[in-house]
Order: structure tokens, then C-alpha cells, then sequence
């Protein structure tokens, strides 16, 4: 398989000058089906098949894409939002003026507000006003075959099902619009029922799937590898499948609802079917297999990319290379649909997330660079496993000292050793003899590639699945390395995290960022909407729903093994008796997608329909790093808060092999359901979003959700 990026950015640059065309459309009675300059200029579009393409490339361009990079833009892409995984126990932002922190950490948000996901402001009603104009006008074109109107009609049908898609985990049942509205009508109709949204976007699925490609696997020059990133119909049918997943999912699917029972939303079954029924698993299940029996039919065609190991030299880095090419490639067999923009903002030169976060990132205190990332938590971290599979559990892997002389003045400090010998282990292991030293990772080698960790080489090649880490140049976000100047003493002696430094959680973000030295191919990072690896673990979290634990410990493990880690249910796993207890399975699947699917929105989503409040009032946080040396005078081991540069060398090693570690409470940002009862009302609301209050009161049928 190969997919190309040349003519991507062309495309959506026309797309996005041509959506120009028709107006910005509003909600409620301002809904209309006209264009700028009347009747004329939409009979003009759609008597052109050159126009028509060019519309419903502008319509593709209106997609939901996940990375904010712009400041300038209205949408969940502008920089100041935040993602919604900052919202989790992820990640924390450090950064006052984005949404996340106001609104979600403060909670500042209200009706009145607009929430990270919006229903009014992410073009979701430009698109499914554009996509019916296309299905209503299309037969205008006399020059246009019936295979290729067929073929344009269902794009148009996919990218209506995904508008839908996008608000259906944060609002529930929505108005139901499958015509444009026009001047001689009074609304766009109530807000129906959360079945029928349901129903609705799966009949949209099953309506586009068969005037679709499988793929753009260039068999034919209208499915060459120059259309990727359009809707096929594997995108159609993975959407369909997780649709459904979402669906049966307890927000939606149980005998309680989610807030009093009290409300209009709950009684009249907008934010939930009303009961509990297992079949609405079944029904998930069977379109995943559907799925995966299209795909075997078209020879494996999305996958998931396997590790190239050459000996035991590169095991360290293929297992990342894998995992990175896997998500991040435009050529990846395991993207089934991905959405891309393509502008600059300002003079940064690129469009993108990394415009942001990128330009110098890391080992650049300046700028923009570290104020939009949203560090991991020690939370987050401590999910990896070790490299072979195995729960980290600090309680037992690290030794802990109360109240250790940490200074010569006498001050202490509670802290955390992980040695291995005389040598650290809590990221990497260290095998040194008089002969040889060695470096391997300890942890999930997807820790590395999510998180920033002190120790990691800067440069890892992954032009190829024969990557390897080059140089000895590591991330220094050890206490006064050059990566982590974050040490912020309370008068106490505790630790704080500080605004205006990197990595103030002691961690740093690394998916879809990077470093520049890595990133050195096309700026135009795409954001996957569906991935093989999410495809996995949502079937087979079906799987243990319906009762086939051995299925679903199955699907895990093939993602596990990708880097390189045993079954989920090996010997240390034993206690948890994942072949017969559901919930401590499913339990491990949520954390296998944290693992897999980090920045990706999977643990927002997660959060809230699974409604685990319990990770929205936790307390997060965050590690201080602390380089050891040995003084030349008393052979004890002190700290040692200074970059690794000339001389500053113990045991002759290229890097430092000795830490010690505090942990502290995250204070910056202190979100206000930290520590608040999960079962109270004040903390159930935020399962779900508010609709905008303006929309309520124009009286078409807008009902607000619980709580807002």
C-alpha cells in the first residue's frame, strides 16, 4: 500500500477558498439553503462537475481535526481551547488563558459558554447543510455519469455521518437534518432522541458504504493514492462500528441515567436509550466483525505496522519506530480515515500543532513552546507497564525514604529511589561491566513515545522501519537540566510546579510533537479519526461485554505485542483473573487505550461514557527528577542539579545512570472537582456538554442537558 501527501494540501487550500461560497450558516431560523448571490450561482456549482468537486472538497475541509495550532480560527482547532484530554487524568496544561483551564479546570463554563467540542461553532451544521445541498443538486449535472454522482453522494452522506459523530459523546440526541432548510422554514427541528441520533448516523453509514472504495489503493486511476484522506468505505463502516460502541457504552446504556432522573433530557431519553440492554453490545460487536471481515476480503488491507528487529541492537527503537510510523505516517496501513488542514498562521511557515509546540521544542524556554502543551501526569506515566508486560506498581517497585538529608543545611525530604544495583531503573536499565556497558528501555516502549522521560536519546530516525536512535544528546528534564528547569521550593521544602518553565509536571508531551531534529519530513500532520489500534481495543472491549473474555484478552495482546510486551494475562496478572472477572478486564482495557491512544481525545471519551467521575475528582501529579553523583570526598550520592555537559561526567558513562525522585501535588490549574464526592451532581453534569443557551431559547426543540 502507499498513500501520498503531494496533492493534499492543494486540494484543501481550494477546498478552503471555495467554501467561501455558500454562507456561514446558523442555527435556528437563520438555517437556509442559499448562496451569495442567489439561485444562480448554486446552479452554477452544481451544473459544473469540476465545481461540484471543488465544493465537496471545501465541505471535507470543514472536518473536525484535533490538533489546536491556530488563534486565529473559531473552532475546536484554535489555539487557545486546549484538547480535550486535558480534561482527563492525562495530562495538565499550564497555560491560564486556554479554554481547558477556565472553563474545565475553574469551571468557568456555562450554557452561555462554548465547550471544547461546540454545537454551533465547529462547522458541524455548515457541513450537513453542504452535504444535503449535494444530495438535493447533484442530478443538475448532465455531464456527470450515475456511478460518479453515486460515488460523489456518499462522500457527501460520510461527511454527514461525522458531523454527527463529533457531537454525539458530548450532547447525545440531536436534531435530526436530512434536507436543507430554507427560507420558508421556521426551524431545523427538535432534538430527538438519543436511538434515533443513533439510528440516524448508522443509516447514514449503511447508506454510503457501497458507492464507496475499500481504500485509495491506486487500482484504478479514480482510487489512486492522491484521493487519501477522502471518506472509503472502511472509514464508513470502522465509523459505524464505533458509533455503535459508544452507544452501548453506560452513559447511554443502562437502567440508571447519568444525573437525577429528574430532568426533561433523562425523562424524554435524550441523553440515553432509557434502559439497559445487552443486545446494543451484540449489535456493536457484529459491525466490528463486519469490519474485519471486509477487511480480510481486501487482503488485510489496514493493519497494524510491525516492528522490523534486526537482532537484539535496534529492539529498543524498532518498537518505537513501529508505533510512531503506525500513527504518524501518511502511508500508514493503520489509518482507515484521517482529517488534515492546511494553512499558516502568521509567519511561523506551517500550519500546524507544531507551529505551537514545535519550533524549538524542546530545550527552548521561549515563545509559545511549552505554553499550549498539556503535560503528562505522574497518573499517566505510571499506567506503562514494564517492558516485558508487567504492572508498574510504585508501592512495590520503587523504595521509598521519609524525611532523607537531601541538603547540607539540614534540609529533608521525602523521596523515591528505583535502583537496579547501584543503577537506576525506573526508565532505562543499565548492564555494566569492565567490558561493556549496555542501555535498554525498561518500560513500555510507548511510554517514550508519549511521554518525554529523562534519558531519552533526542533523535530517533524513523525515515524507515530500520530506525534507530542516534548521537548521545538526551532529554535533560532532570531538576536543573537543560530540558526541566522547574525547581520551585515552597517555604515548607515542598515542591511546586511553577507556569513559565518546561515540563512542570516533571514530564513533557511527546506524541505529535516531537523534537525538531526528528521532524524533518512534511509539516502537515494529520489528525486520524480512526485507527487500527482503536479499532482493536474497542472490539475487544465489545468482546468482554459479551461474554468472551478469552476473545477480548485476544485482541489486546495482538496490540501489545506490536511493542514487544506479553499477554495481558501472563503470571503477573494472575490475581486479577482476567479469563473470568469482566470488570477487571475491561479495567485493563481502558488503560491498554490510554497506553495505545494517548492525545488521540480516547481517554476523554472514555471518561464519559464509561462515567468514571472518579478520574475527574482525583488529585493529579506530577515527579521532580533529581540527578545523583558521588562526592569525591564523603562517597555518599548527592544531587546534582546542573545539565550534563563538560567534565560533569560519574562512572565514565556517555549519560547519568542515577536519579532520585519526589512527587507532588499539582497545584497550577487546581481543578475545582478535584477531591469533590464522583457521585455528586455537581460533578455528574460535566458527562456531558451544555448546549448553547441562545439555541435553547430560540424554542425549536433545543432541551438542555442535566445540570446546565
Amino acid at each position: 500500500m502507499k498513500k501520498s501527501i503531494k496533492n493534499i494540501a492543494a486540494i484543501f487550500l481550494a477546498g478552503l477558498a471555495l467554501a467561501s461560497c455558500t454562507d456561514e450558516v446558523q442555527l435556528g431560523n437563520a438555517f437556509l439553503d442559499k448562496a451569495p448571490g442567489g439561485t444562480a450561482n448554486l446552479d452554477s456549482i452544481f451544473t459544473n462537475p469540476d465545481y461540484i468537486n471543488q465544493f465537496l472538497t471545501g465541505i471535507y475541509a470543514q472536518q473536525y481535526y484535533g490538533l489546536c495550532y491556530n488563534q486565529n480560527r473559531q473552532n475546536s482547532a484554535q489555539s487557545y481551547k486546549g484538547k480535550l484530554d486535558g480534561a482527563t487524568d492525562l495530562y495538565q496544561v499550564h497555560f491560564p488563558q486556554l479554554a481547558v483551564w477556565n472553563d474545565y479546570y475553574l469551571g468557568g463554563l456555562t450554557a452561555k459558554g462554548t465547550p471544547l467540542i461546540s454545537f454551533s461553532s465547529d462547522r458541524i451544521w455548515e457541513t450537513v447543510h453542504q452535504a444535503c445541498l449535494i444530495k438535493e443538486n447533484i442530478d443538475k449535472c448532465t455531464t456527470m455519469d450515475q456511478r460518479k454522482k453515486d460515488y460523489i453522494v456518499a462522500q457527501a452522506t460520510a461527511l454527514q455521518a461525522y458531523a454527527y459523530t463529533v457531537l454525539l459523546p458530548h450532547y447525545g440526541g440531536l436534531p435530526i437534518v436530512n434536507k436543507t432548510i430554507t427560507d420558508t422554514d421556521d426551524e431545523i427541528g427538535p432534538r430527538k432522541t438519543f436511538e434515533e441520533t443513533v439510528n440516524f448516523i448508522v443509516d447514514l453509514c449503511d447508506e454510503a458504504k457501497d458507492h464507496l472504495y475499500w481504500a485509495y489503493n491506486g487500482n484504478d486511476s479514480e482510487s489512486n493514492s492522491l484521493q487519501t484522506g477522502r471518506w472509503t468505505k472502511a472509514g464508513v463502516m470502522a465509523l459505524k462500528a464505533q458509533v455503535l460502541w459508544l452507544a452501548a457504552s453506560p452513559l447511554f446504556n443502562d437502567n440508571q441515567p447519568y444525573y437525577d432522573g429528574s430532568t426533561e433530557a433523562e425523562q424524554n431519553h435524550l441523553v440515553w436509550y432509557g434502559n439497559y440492554d445487552a443486545a446494543r453490545w451484540q449489535r456493536a460487536l457484529q459491525a466490528f466483525e463486519d469490519f474485519w471481515q471486509e477487511n480480510n476480503n481486501n487482503g488485510e488491507y489496514y493493519h497494524l505496522l510491525m516492528p522490523v528487529v534486526k537482532g537484539t541492537d535496534n529492539l529498543r527503537d524498532a518498537y518505537r519506530v513501529a508505533y510512531r510510523r503506525g500513527y504518524m505516517m501518511d502511508d500508514s496501513p493503520e489509518v482507515i480515515h484521517y482529517t488534515r488542514v492546511a494553512e499558516t498562521w502568521g509567519t511561523q511557515g506551517t500550519y500546524s500543532w507544531l507551529a505551537w509546540n514545535g519550533n524549538g521544542w524542546y530545550g527552548n524556554n521561549g515563545g509559545n513552546v511549552w505554553r499550549l502543551c498539556h503535560y503528562p501526569t505522574v497518573e499517566y506515566v505510571e499506567m506503562f507497564p514494564w517492558s516485558d508486560g508487567s504492572p508498574f506498581d510504585r508501592s512495590t517497585d520503587m523504595k521509598y525514604q521519609e524525611t532523607r538529608d537531601i541538603e547540607a543545611d539540614g534540609t529533608t525530604a521525602d523521596v523515591y529511589t528505583c535502583l537496579n544495583g547501584q543503577y537506576d531503573k525506573l526508565f532505562w536499565k543499565w548492564t555494566i561491566s569492565t567490558r561493556s556497558k549496555k542501555k535498554e528501555a525498561s518500560r513500555d516502549p510507548r511510554l517514550y513515545e508519549n511521554v518525554l522521560v529523562a534519558g531519552t536519546v533526542k533523535q530517533l530516525d524513523f525515515s524507515s522501519m530500520e530506525g534507530k536512535s542516534t548521537g548521545t544528546e538526551i532529554w535533560e528534564n532532570w531538576v536543573g537540566g537543560q530540558d526541566g528547569n522547574f525547581d520551585v521550593k515552597n517555604q515548607d521544602g515542598t515542591i511546586s510546579e511553577s507556569l513559565s518553565t518546561q515540563c512542570p509536571t516533571g514530564f513533557g508531551v511527546y506524541k505529535y510533537v516531537l523534537s525538531q531534529k526528528e521532524f524533518s519530513r512534511n509539516y502537515n500532520m494529520h489528525w486520524n479519526v480512526l485507527t487500527i489500534p482503536d479499532m482493536i481495543l474497542m472490539y475487544a472491549e465489545c468482546l468482554a461485554e459479551t461474554g468472551n473474555l478469552t476473545g477480548a484478552i485476544e485482541q489486546v495482546d495482538k496490540v501489545r505485542a506490536r511493542v514487544g510486551m506479553k499477554s495481558i494475562n501472563s503470571s503477573y496478572n494472575k490475581d486479577l483473573n482476567l479469563t473470568s472477572n469482566k470488570d477487571n478486564l475491561i479495567e485493563e482495557i481502558l488503560r491498554e487505550r490510554a497506553c495505545e491512544l494517548g492525545m488521540t481525545n480516547a481517554r476523554y471519551i472514555d471518561m464519559v461514557r464509561r462515567k468514571r467521575t472518579d478520574w475527574m475528582t482525583k488529585q493529579l501529579h506530577g515527579m521532580a527528577t533529581y540527578r545523583m553523583i558521588k562526592d569525591p570526598v564523603t562517597q555518599k550520592w548527592v544531587r546534582r542539579m546542573a545539565p550534563w555537559v563538560g567534565n560533569d561526567y560519574n562512572n565514565g558513562l556517555d549519560e547519568p545512570n542515577r536519579f532520585e525522585y519526589e512527587f507532588f501535588e499539582l497545584f497550577q490549574g487546581k481543578r475545582v472537582l478535584w477531591d469533590k464526592d464522583p457521585n455528586s451532581l455537581e460533578v455528574k453534569k460535566w458527562l456531558m456538554s451544555p448546549f448553547p443557551q441562545d439555541e435553547v431559547n430560540k424554542g425549536y426543540g433545543i432541551v438542555q442537558n442535566p445540570g446546565w
